[in-house]
């Protein structure tokens, strides 16, 4: 089980590696926020997915690799962007440890536990200790991840930036190839 939840937030890790390699300035907060947002969306997700697998398990298994693939593919690419666009001095650069870019991670880094959830539904699992584990798992490695990785954005500059968003496209391939192939 702790396995399991272990590897549920091996995504989530990854993008706030990203994200802290993005941040002008280290800050706790920061790696606060994104500790917070993705480890309680991999807490709530096993558990929606358990819910809705029990009531909806057909009509939704089809997609949530789609969306994963395409919510990281629009934050990669975004970050992507933002490392070879020169910045605009009047417009700030975007922080992703806050808003919609932040909620868009947790949310595709966490559409694997729906996905497990749903799965533990579909055997009759229960699913609160694995839940319980995954969020907290997470919200453990995205504070470390945050901070290690604005020393990595300190050491690497702008370059980082875009491999950031170069691995958080990847994820959301690798998400969409996993479940393709089966």
């Amino acid at each position: 089980m702790m396995l399991s939840a272990a590897s549920l937030s091996m995504d989530a890790f990854a993008a706030s590696l990203c994200i802290g390699a993005c941040l002008g300035g280290q800050s706790s907060a920061a790696a606060l926020r994104v500790a917070g947002a993705c480890g309680g969306f991999q807490l709530v997700m096993p558990l929606a997915g358990w819910y809705l697998g029990s009531r909806f398990l057909a009509a939704i298994s089809g997609y949530d690799h789609w969306v994963a693939f395409g919510l990281l593919l629009l934050v990669g690419g975004n970050m992507m962007r933002q490392s070879i666009v020169p910045c605009d001095p009047s417009c700030p650069p975007s922080d992703s440890s806050r808003g919609m870019p932040l909620l868009t991670v947790a949310l595709a880094t966490s559409i694997d536990a729906l996905a497990v959830g749903i799965s533990f539904a579909a055997i009759g699992a229960p699913v609160f200790v694995l839940a319980s584990a995954a969020g907290g798992i997470t919200a453990f490695a995205c504070f470390v991840g945050v901070l290690v990785g604005f020393r990595m954005g300190e050491r690497l500059g702008g370059r980082v930036e875009f491999a950031g968003g170069l691995l958080l496209c990847l994820i959301g391939a690798n998400i969409l190839r996993i479940h393709l192939m089966g």
